[in-house]
């Protein structure tokens, strides 16, 4: 009799190809590689070159999202391009010619089926459950919650996995965050992952894969799961990643790329081994209750600098670490805040809903029920950034867009918008934005940005009071 596994060994074995040794990583066979036009280009220069093909062009698919201008009408929009429109334009083209050159099919612009990469990828199906995913992108992690092995690659690598299939990893150590209790009203998964980040700091799942567990994580749809595994690399993680169960399979039966027929009830029954055995370890394990959780919100400059809304900042002071404390003040000096002092009540420049974390259908649900029938702020400019053209054209059919509209905020193309600000869509220096994405270094959204990462809910609140808002107080619920 074997003995108990946890997910990821199962995963990781069904995928070695060599394992490894004291003197070379293991070899591990990918079944899925996404692209995108920003980390793409020079691993086809690199195929070109050394006048390698792509191994598998049917187990990779590209997409355009991170240079795509979301303003409506796109580039065609712009009677003159400026130079920063020309070279993302010029990224956008160079991805087409190398996906014809070398047979990689394309969801470029114009195309229904085009979006952010971790988004485009679940709801066509092409995630699923027991697969290696790759993308030359740090949160392909989004892409575990299917319980999947999903992780970003560098340049070089995207360009050994076209030509090989296969990729050098060394193998990881396993962490288990269990999310116990029941989520309270007003609190989401947003909350939750930027609760497990201020639990670990931006480093303590280094050298991890994470395995969300607990009732909380298994009481979440499929979308909010997705949120949950995309943070996981802001806490230092290889990827993130919760075992399948019948929400998954619900969630990708009837999908464009799902098996169908007999080969879905294969593929059921082979997913529902997918799950950690009974006995089996984890290297480490850390607890958080559930039911306690806030809405949370970050106050600095990296996602683990968080704390729930209606708390007073941290002080440096109260930190421990020397390091830690050097980086808290310059943090704090950098965000314009100050310690002891709450962040509710803080008046907010921007609000931006969008990104790979929170750009999906149940993301504007979330947003459009704290802003039907209000108004946003004044002075504070709202950007709607749907995570692709199949959530745009859902949320239109409900009537969503006409809410955002309606409140004064600005609805836009599917893209990566504002998380990267490599699209046009920045905020000026000095802003201070509420985000749902997931990112809030120095700079992250525009030179001088400050941005504080939350749910679609306390950014939509933010909008509607132009300062920083608890959420429950307008959904009426229990603060």
């Amino acid at each position: 009799m074997s003995a108990p596994k946890t997910l990821f060994e199962k995963l990781w074995e069904r995928h070695l190809v060599r394992p490894q040794t004291e003197s070379t990583p293991a070899v591990l066979y990918i079944d899925l590689q996404l692209v995108h036009e920003v980390t793409s280009a020079q691993a086809f220069t690199e195929l070109r070159n050394r006048g390698l093909k792509v191994r598998a062009p049917q187990r990779t698919i590209a997409t355009m999202d991170h240079s795509t201008p979301t303003t409506p009408g796109g580039f065609k929009a712009m009677p003159v391009l400026d130079q920063s429109a020309q070279s993302r334009k010029a990224q956008l083209d160079q991805l087409a010619k190398n996906c014809e050159e070398f047979g990689i099919p394309l969801l470029a612009l114009g195309d229904k089926r085009q979006g952010i990469v971790h988004v485009i990828g679940p709801e066509l199906g092409l995630t699923q459950p027991g697969m290696t995913v790759v993308c030359g992108d740090s949160h392909t992690s989004t892409h575990g919650a299917f319980g999947a092995l999903a992780f970003g690659i560098g340049t070089s690598q995207v360009a050994h996995v076209l030509a090989s299939q296969c990729l050098l990893q060394t193998r990881p150590k396993t962490l288990e965050v269990r999310v116990d209790g029941t989520l309270r009203a007003g609190v989401s998964a947003k909350d939750v992952i930027l609760a497990v980040c201020t639990r670990l700091g931006v480093g303590g799942a280094t050298g991890h894969v994470i395995e969300y567990t607990g009732s909380v994580i298994r009481a979440l749809s499929m979308e909010e799961r997705m949120t949950v595994c995309n943070m996981s690399i802001e806490a230092g993680a290889r990827a993130g990643m919760i075992a399948p169960d019948e929400t998954t399979f619900e969630y990708l039966k009837g999908r464009p790329h799902a098996p169908k027929g007999a080969e879905w009830d294969a593929a059921v029954a082979d997913w529902q081994t997918l799950r950690t055995d009974e006995g089996a370890t984890y290297d480490q394990t850390i607890v958080i209750d559930g039911s306690a959780l806030e809405p949370w919100i970050t106050y600095g400059t990296n996602p683990g600098m968080g704390m729930s809304i209606n708390q007073p900042v941290p002080d440096p002071d109260s930190l421990g670490d020397r390091s830690e404390r050097d980086s808290a003040v310059k943090a704090l000096k950098y965000m314009g805040l100050t310690a002891g002092k709450k962040l509710a009540g803080t008046p907010v420049d921007v609000v931006f809903f969008g990104s790979c974390t929170n750009a999906r259908i149940s993301d504007l649900r979330d947003a459009a029920q704290v802003l039907r029938g209000r108004h946003v702020a004044p002075n504070v400019r709202v950007l709607v950034v749907p995570g692709s053209q199949q959530v745009k054209r859902q949320a239109e059919a409900e009537g969503l867009d006409v809410i955002f509209k309606e409140a004064g905020a600005e609805w836009r193309e599917a893209g990566c918008s504002m998380c990267i600000a490599m699209n046009g869509d920045q905020l000026r220096p000095g802003q201070l934005a509420v985000s749902t994405s997931n990112r809030n270094f120095e700079g992250r959204q525009g030179s001088g940005g400050r941005t504080l990462l939350a749910s679609p809910l306390t950014a939509a609140a933010a909008a509607v009071t132009g300062v920083i808002t608890d959420p429950r107080t307008l959904l009426e619920v229990a603060v």
